[in-house]
């Protein structure tokens, strides 16, 4: 229980990074027509939208395999990718450092590989 709550405030402090539009109207599918603040702002709910995706598909990963032997390991590799997120794609935003697109780079690359860590979370689902 103390490692699911670990990995849920590692994950908290990692939404808490981006900012919040929650009034926020922007018409994402607008991409022609937004400013760099707005399509940072879209990047940031499509981030969102990936880890909230994440979030389901390791729930539903969890509630099939329960704590045990079977369970850690995958336990294990979340906290290592979750660590390899977060450096990968500071990593990749750092050289826009001081920029107004930073924040697009940043949560793209969140988003793309918070995409493929699900697929692969989507397998341990069709496995025995």
């Amino acid at each position: 229980m103390r490692a699911l709550l670990a990995l849920a405030v590692m994950a908290a402090g990692v939404s808490l990074a981006l900012p919040s539009f929650a009034q926020d109207k922007t018409n994402c599918a607008d991409s022609a027509n937004l400013t760099q603040s707005e399509m940072n702002h879209c990047a940031g709910l499509d981030y969102q939208a990936a880890d909230d995706e994440l979030n389901a598909v390791w729930a539903e990963l969890r509630d099939r395999r329960g704590e045990g032997h079977s369970w850690d390991p995958i336990l294990e590799a979340q906290r290592a990718w979750i660590a390899f997120r977060d450096a990968h794609c500071e990593s990749v935003a750092a050289p826009y450092e001081g920029g107004s697109i930073q924040p697009l780079i940043r949560s793209s690359c969140l988003a793309d590989v918070t995409e493929q860590r699900t697929a692969q979370l989507r397998d341990f689902l069709n496995e025995p």
